[in-house]
């Protein structure tokens, strides 16, 4: 087997963030489900932005911001992923270039434009997603770069992506070739409405034996398993999936791999202001890790790191020197 050219290569939607704080009431009034992620059509995506208040726009999308925390720290990485041939196109192209993450999927000549998520942060820093998936849902399978891939020591997928077919199908096509060059498959279940929609299909993949890595937060853990016992949840996986992580926000994460449990609390933290990209982040951390052979319960601390940095500002993206801020936590 070649060596890796890369740690790890992300299927993900390409996806602008656009942020602005908001009041609890404004959400209300705009009838959004606080904390959660919403999916908006055109019509809907354009109403909620001339809603918003001052806003940033800041590259994103849940498989991207993983990769982004990776090459913070040092990791070699590549992102597959569809834009339009318009602004935010541009944008995310080249913010995902700027932090060192290879992106060579052609843009897409026609509508519909580049993917957006519209971001309302309350002041208790929950935040509320309406996404907009536009060009992102079209990424077609023969696209697909498989010797990038197969070059690649994991392939990490977005569960996010899933439900539209034609990234669906490139996302399968990746799995084999990534199993093909004897790779691993990441798989991030994203949100509990995915499981709603695909559990079927991501129940068939763990039975198949084609996840080596889970990661899934507790709720998503529950949808996946039908049951609301966080043990039972753990068991009902065991020795289907290599390796599971389960995040717990504030009570931590816990992961198990090969007989082994690691359980990690979660990081102190003077004040949380957004909750953006958490587990995103917390994913780069783990990954970073275990690409490099580290124990498990040191994976687990990186990702509880990785994930702490980023609650502590606006966006989804590193603004600290991630390299250093776990260095000096991990002595």
């Amino acid at each position: 087997m070649p060596e890796p050219r890369y740690d790890v290569i992300a299927i993900g939607n390409a996806i602008v963030d656009v942020m602005a704080p908001c009041e609890d009431a404004r959400i209300a009034e705009l009838g959004l489900a606080k904390g959660g992620m919403t999916l908006v059509d055109t019509a809907r995506a354009e109403e909620l932005y001339a809603a918003m208040g001052s806003a940033r726009e800041i590259s994103g999308g849940s498989a991207a911001n993983t990769l982004a925390g990776l090459s913070a720290l040092g990791a070699k990485c590549a992102f597959i992923g569809q834009v339009a041939d318009d602004q935010l196109g541009e944008v995310f192209a080249h913010d995902i270039r700027a932090v060192g993450i290879d992106f060579e999927t052609p843009v897409r000549a026609d509508d519909p434009p580049t993917a957006r998520c519209l971001i309302f942060v309350t002041p208790d820093a929950q935040r509320t997603m309406n996404t907009f998936l536009g060009a992102s849902q079209f990424l077609p399978p023969e696209t697909l770069d498989a010797e990038a891939v197969a070059a690649a020591k994991i392939l990490y997928l977005e569960g996010y992506l899933w439900d539209p077919e034609e990234p669906r199908a490139a996302m399968r096509r990746a799995i084999e070739a990534a199993r093909a060059a004897g790779r691993k498959v990441a798989f991030t279940l994203s949100e509990v409405f995915v499981i709603d929609r695909h559990g079927d299909d991501f129940r068939a993949l763990i039975e198949d034996g084609l996840i080596d890595i889970l990661f899934a937060n507790h709720h998503e853990l529950e949808a996946l398993t039908g049951t609301n016992d966080f043990e039972a949840g753990i068991a009902a996986l065991d020795g289907k999936v290599p390796t599971l992580v389960v995040t717990r926000s504030a009570e931590g994460a816990v992961a198990v791999h090969g007989g082994e449990r690691a359980e990690v609390p979660a990081e102190p933290i003077d004040k949380v202001v957004d909750t953006t990209g958490a587990g995103d982040l917390f994913a780069a951390g783990f990954l970073y890790g275990y690409v490099r052979d580290e124990p498990l319960e040191t994976c687990l601390r990186r990702g509880a790191i990785a994930a702490c940095e980023i609650i502590s500002h606006y966006g989804a993206r590193p603004e600290a020197d991630l390299r250093k801020v776990m260095d000096a936590k991990l002595g």
